[in-house]
């Protein structure tokens, strides 16, 4: 105020409202460059001192001569996960309103040497030492077996997306249990208080990038609800940011000693906020089994870590049996885990596990069912990765009995032996983000499936997602990362990345964060992988066709629904209850037909007129048939078999042939798989195939 007035008089206000802008600026955010900018892809103000970018060349933008987006696509990264968790378990920010040196710094308990930096010694091992010292040194952190500091900081992101990417899904991700255990905590532990906050912050990292291109709207983050308005911005050369979400107990929809503490309505309301948050896919279980769904295990330590999370969260340990098919869950092992052994309450073990039962006992529940129904009636893409096979498998289930396409795996959580299943609904598969010889060897794995359903391939970097990430291979190693280099498009060139005083060079930090994402690939390109590169150009195109086939789903007419019923046999098992057959065709799942105690049972069904019959879905009850057939007919005694088995398991089949015109339509129990008859919940018959 001293200095104000005198300079009022001589510069006249204007020139003082002008200088009290600048001030304000540079204490609250990006300062104005000295000279402007005509070059889109450049901030007209950038916070000073900032990390640098070390890419030159204007983005590319557009399409391809046959109207497909360029670019590639990471579908799986967690920018926000500080937020997660209590705010103490990852720490550093994506960006800051004060600046990179508050941004990125430690949290408070890991000064002076880290040696209170429990979840380190949990998941890295060791004592956890380290320096805590971030900006602008960067001496330990963030490296790429650091796994709970910023990997995601705006300004590394944004190199990112200069080197090619133009899709990124941002899940929004905690833990509550792990929250409640950790020592360290500045805030509560509800998880959808997390997700709220965490969403609220990628907005408002939106808005600080804005800020520095001259406005809203103006930026390269943007954050896209629909895949029309992703793809309008990836053909602007941008980034497309998608929401989505990955906790262990979304809506509380944990189980105590088996007990569900959630119902539909609570699965509604949680969709539905959801939605009005932006989110656009999710999974419905994660490293603990919850009320929704069993979960495919994690190894070794962490494993067995997460397993005394599971027993305080749930009150029972994972539970496992011998797999009924070629898929299975990662081995749990019996490796020990002393820190988070010590929160069990004593005299609690974690139980040793038998090598040859790698699967859960635990699938989709009832309420896990009807919360994947929710996504599709919202047109939400549904996570696989980190349900269990028995979970995964009756999920596929579902989406093939609707043909719902929006189906993902993000990051090498999903047994590959779906990856057939996933590819002929139309869904989208990205890999975990891993060291290049691996990335291109499982790569080649599915390479023919991608060719043979003509889609891209995405990957899935998981930062900030406690993972690990690739390790340096080294300056002397053969075909090394050479700078500066071309991006995959030719368009720009991309040289060592500058942040603080560290210089990041990929032979020898590795995945130390996202600034290095376009090293990692040419990396890949260098090892020996064009090939996949190219895949993964077309990737961020085919993960905007899931989604589109997501939002433009229509359920097809049940042609069964309704329609007059006959069987072989029906059950009389009580004077209260109805097992008739059209108990099986009245959209009911809670009321069903039951055959008597026999092999040879049939339920025939009467569209009332010749109709075209493509696909016909069978929801089996507990009593179900190991061989059957599905038989059409036109005048109800000549029949043909369109579809049959002799391996079924009961749940929900889908029967897909050539469609064909008929009026009736029957399911042909030939050998029970129980001892009791043939029990159906619902048939449901469909035109489309």
């Amino acid at each position: 105020m001293v200095i104000v007035q005198p300079l009022r008089r001589r510069l006249g206000s204007v020139t003082v409202a002008s200088l009290l802008f600048a001030v304000l600026a540079l204490v609250l955010g990006p300062v104005p460059s000295s000279a402007a900018q005509s070059n889109w892809w450049e901030p007209s103000a950038r916070p000073a001192p900032d990390a640098q970018i070390g890419v030159t060349g204007e983005p590319f933008k557009g399409t391809d001569a046959q109207g497909r987006v360029r670019g590639f696509v990471d579908a799986h990264d967690h920018i926000m996960s500080n937020e997660g968790f209590g705010g103490r378990l990852i720490c550093g920010k994506p960006y800051s309103e004060q600046g990179v040196a508050d941004a990125l710094k430690d949290c408070p308990e890991h000064y002076p040497d880290g040696s209170l930096a429990v979840f380190d010694m949990i998941t890295k091992g060791g004592d956890g030492r380290h320096d805590p010292v971030g900006w602008p040194t960067f001496k330990d952190w963030p490296a790429h077996d650091s796994l709970t500091h910023q990997q995601n900081y705006y300004a590394w992101i944004e190199r990112a997306w200069r080197g090619g990417q133009r899709v990124l899904v941002n899940d929004l991700v905690t833990n509550g249990v792990i929250c409640s255990v950790y020592f360290f905590k500045d805030r509560g532990c509800d998880e959808m208080d997390a997700i709220r906050l965490e969403a609220k912050k990628t907005y408002g990292m939106q808005d600080y990038i804005d800020k520095m291109y001259g406005g809203p709207g103006k930026g390269f983050f943007r954050i896209v609800t629909s895949s029309a308005q992703a793809r309008q911005v990836v053909e602007q050369g941008k980034l497309a940011v998608v929401l989505g979400v990955e906790t262990s107990e979304p809506f509380g929809c944990k189980q105590i000693l088996d007990i569900a503490q959630c119902g539909k309505e609570d699965i509604d309301k949680g969709l539905d906020e959801l939605k009005e948050l932006g989110v656009s896919s999710m999974f419905l279980c994660h490293k603990f089994d919850n009320a929704l769904c069993g979960v495919r295990y994690d190894s070794g330590a962490l494993g067995t870590a997460i397993n005394v999370g599971q027993f305080l969260s749930t009150g029972t340990f994972w539970k496992t049996e011998t797999c009924r098919g070629p898929q299975h869950d990662n081995p749990i092992g019996n490796a020990a885990a002393p820190q988070a052994e010590k929160q069990l309450p004593q005299g609690v073990d974690v139980p040793a596990y038998d090598s040859d039962a790698q699967c859960n006992t635990r699938g989709l529940t009832d309420l896990g069912a009807y919360a994947a129904r929710g996504m599709m009636k919202r047109g939400m893409m549904l996570e696989l990765d980190h349900m269990s096979v028995k979970a995964a498998g009756q999920a596929f289930d579902i989406l093939e009995s609707e043909s719902y396409p929006g189906v993902i795996s993000s990051h090498s959580w999903m047994d590959l032996g779906w990856t057939e299943r996933l590819y002929r609904l139309g869904g989208f598969a990205a890999q975990y983000m891993g060291a290049s010889e691996g990335f291109i060897k499982e790569a080649e794995r599915t390479r023919a499936l991608r060719e043979k359903y003509k889609v891209g391939y995405g990957y899935g970097t998981d930062m900030n997602g406690v993972g690990g990430w690739p390790a340096p291979r080294g300056a002397d190693a053969p075909n090394p990362v050479t700078y500066p280099f071309r991006s995959t498009d030719g368009g720009s060139v991309v040289d060592e990345l500058t942040t603080g005083s560290r210089t990041w060079d990929f032979n020898t930090a590795g995945g130390a964060h996202y600034g290095m994402v376009p090293d990692w690939i040419e990396d890949i390109r260098r090892v020996g992988g064009q090939k996949v590169v190219d895949e993964l150009f077309t990737g961020a195109e085919s993960y905007l066709r899931t989604w589109a086939g997501s939002e433009t789903y229509k359920p097809g007419e049940n042609l069964a629904k309704g329609a007059f019923a006959t069987a072989s046999s029906s059950e009389w098992w009580n004077p209260f209850e109805n097992f008739k057959p059209d108990r099986a065709v009245d959209g009911d799942t809670d009321t069903r037909w039951a055959s008597e105690w026999k092999d040879d049972q049939w339920l025939r069904i009467d569209l009332g007129s010749a109709k075209p019959v493509g696909r016909v879905t069978v929801d089996w009850e507990g009593a179900y048939a190991k061989s059957y057939n599905v038989e059409l007919s036109d005048d109800g005694s000549n029949w043909k078999t369109v579809w049959s088995t002799d391996v079924g398991d009961g749940g929900l089949d889908t029967a897909r042939f050539a469609t064909s015109q008929a009026r009736y339509v029957r399911v042909k129990g030939l050998t029970r798989g129980t001892q009791w008859g043939y029990s159906l919940r619902e048939v449901g018959v469909h035109a489309a195939g």
